[in-house]
């Protein structure tokens, strides 16, 4: 039994006659009627009364009838609810973004994806790129937004931003007047750093360490913005991102762009190596890269 047969059945009931069914759906007679005569001999029973002028459904014709209808209207949902996901009308995914990342650049993006495809559920986990690989790794979420580099071997990888952090001290600190820089300098600073989960931890204590100090960890922090009133309290300095900068009060705080050498902040979005990504997912991950 197949769908080609209990379909062609039910053309032939709807209409009442073999011929008028062929007609419909432009297919031969024979065939019709071959395809009804299978389906009468594996169910073992006569589906229409051929005697009279017009094909009569038998009792058993009526019950297969309601059952076979039911059955292509299944089919159709089926066919129509893998449509909505290919065509993203439909679908989900949990992406890993951490704090700082998600504030600087992933609002505008996730909104304006949402307003395309509203059929499409994003559910948001908020942790350090550390935890966001793990969690990958795991099959706990399905895309994160890390700052790269990220292990290749075990990440599939898109970039998608390229930015440089700045330097950020009080105003009236013996640096805030200078233009430029050297990484070398900050050596006898407090530094307020992000907590050891966020990859930004490792990358300004590696870019010290590589111009030969370790910096001094005054605080630690999961929130950019009590950083932030930490350096406007005068207790230390930090290095973050261009695009949290931007938010800051130049009142208050006085940004320095120029660092010798730069630390790089590269972000991108990345899953685990051959797993499994939706429709949906795919989907945002193209959207994403055409934004950025």
């Amino acid at each position: 039994m197949d769908i080609r047969q209990l379909s062609y059945f039910l053309e032939v009931a709807a209409h009442g006659s073999f011929s008028k069914a062929s007609q419909a759906i432009h297919l031969s007679q024979p065939t019709i009627s071959k395809m009804v005569k299978n389906l009468e001999s594996e169910l073992g029973v006569e589906l229409f009364n051929r005697s009279t002028r017009k094909v009569m459904l038998t009792e058993a014709g009526k019950v297969v009838q309601l059952h076979a209808q039911a059955v292509i209207n299944a089919t159709e949902n089926l066919q129509a609810a893998v449509a909505d996901l290919t065509q993203l009308k439909a679908g989900s995914f949990t992406l890993g973004l951490p704090p700082i990342i998600g504030a600087s650049f992933f609002p505008r993006v996730i909104t304006e994806f949402r307003k395309r495809h509203q059929g499409v559920t994003i559910q948001l986990v908020e942790e350090g790129g550390k935890r966001i690989e793990q969690l990958l790794l795991e099959n706990s979420i399905d895309l994160g937004v890390v700052v790269l580099p990220v292990d290749a071997t075990q990440f599939e990888i898109v970039p998608i931003v390229n930015r440089h952090l700045k330097l950020i001290v009080p105003i009236g600190h013996p640096l805030s007047l200078r233009n430029k820089v050297r990484l070398f300098e900050l050596r006898e600073e407090s530094f307020i750093l992000f907590r050891q989960e966020f990859n930004l931890h490792d990358r300004v204590k590696d870019a010290c360490i590589r111009e030969g100090f370790e910096p001094q960890v005054a605080y630690e922090s999961s929130q950019w913005d009590f950083i932030y009133e930490l350096i406007c309290a005068n207790q230390g300095i930090s290095l973050l991102p261009e695009t949290i900068c931007d938010k800051f009060d130049p009142r208050m705080v006085c940004v320095i762009s120029d660092i010798e050498p730069n630390i790089h902040w590269d972000l991108g979005i990345i899953w685990k190596k051959d797993g499994y990504l939706s429709h949906a997912a795919r989907g945002w991950i193209e959207y994403a890269e055409q934004v950025f």
